[in-house]
């Protein structure tokens, strides 16, 4: 029999896969709604990588090559995120190693995006604060060097996240064929499993904002000196602002679940699709797409290739 633990960790889960019981007419406008913002960012993005790859300046410079990377990992994010909500409109069940498989996959690509953001800070601190050394320290390979170890604490992390998993006694379950909708919330098998989350979201996030707000006040004490470039200091700050913002959406979307589960006890079935997908879309979605459009805008040199290219590919399309 599973374990009652088991059991409890996705009662309340139940409760959100039971609202898409919606008529027909209602689930394809709400998919609708959510599907077509989530098409028009992934184009977006889609067009900022292949901008960011068509440039050897875009290649050779290291914030670029970070930005890439942050795109990269939002845009695979953005695509799990409305794989998985398909799936749920779709009512699909997946077998719980095709559903783990896809959840760890979606926590490595949110995981990274924060890690980038904190490498990125800190490059912008070392351009402020040391510019004569800042090509000796900031070099491409240097880049790639904290681009893997980004990646490799954050696959660690799904390493142990898996083991966690192995830990559940599958086999004393009749079929490995699920019986809710595939979600990160259902996959928390046991109170490991969720103690684990909770504990490493908020050891990451808070690392990860006191190095950008070390980074943003070490810059502004550097503004103090009257050696330092003010434009230059003002542009990194801004910068550096920017990414205390994105630090905070990339948070916000760690509350998605554990909001909706709170809203499920005091709103109505419907009500709570309704709010579900408008959650989707400005917690989920809407943040994996900010990057591109704030980059794209700000960066005089990203701007008008990036422009060149949304106003080629649209008119192919």
């Amino acid at each position: 029999m599973v374990s009652r633990e088991h059991s409890m960790s996705y009662a309340t889960q139940s409760q959100l896969n039971n609202t898409v019981r919606l008529g027909f007419a209602e689930r394809v406008a709400l998919s609708t709604l959510t599907t077509a913002p989530c098409c028009i960012f992934f184009y977006i993005n889609s067009t900022m990588l292949f901008t960011l790859r068509s440039k050897s300046v875009f290649r050779e410079t290291s914030r670029y090559i970070l930005l890439y990377n942050l795109l990269f990992a939002d845009t695979v994010q953005m695509a799990l995120s409305q794989l998985l909500y398909t799936l749920s409109v779709c009512r699909t069940l997946l077998t719980y190693p095709v559903c783990g498989f896809l959840v760890m996959l979606a926590n490595l690509t949110n995981e990274v995006s924060p890690l980038t953001l904190v490498v990125m800070s800190l490059e912008r601190y070392v351009a402020v604060c040391y510019p004569m050394r800042h090509a000796t320290i900031i070099t491409i390979r240097n880049t790639a060097v904290a681009i893997i170890t980004v990646w490799a604490f954050c696959s660690l992390n799904v390493l142990i996240r898996v083991f966690l998993l192995l830990d559940f006694p599958f086999e004393d379950l009749e079929s490995l064929q699920m019986k809710q909708f595939c979600s990160t919330l259902i996959m928390f098998l046991g109170p490991m499993s969720d103690f684990y989350d909770k504990a490493y979201t908020c050891f990451l996030f808070v690392s990860a904002g006191v190095a950008v707000t070390s980074s943003y006040i070490g810059v502004m004490v550097a503004a103090r000196s009257a050696s330092t470039d003010k434009a230059s200091v003002r542009k990194a700050s801004n910068t550096l602002l920017l990414h205390l913002v994105q630090l905070g959406l990339s948070l916000s979307s760690t509350i998605h679940n554990p909001l909706l589960l709170v809203l499920s006890r005091i709103v109505t079935r419907t009500g709570l699709v309704r709010i579900q997908n408008v959650f989707y879309v400005l917690i989920i979605i809407l943040p994996r797409c900010l990057s591109a459009l704030v980059y794209g805008l700000r960066d005089q040199t990203i701007r008008p290739i990036l422009a060149y290219y949304l106003c080629f590919l649209y008119h192919r399309l």
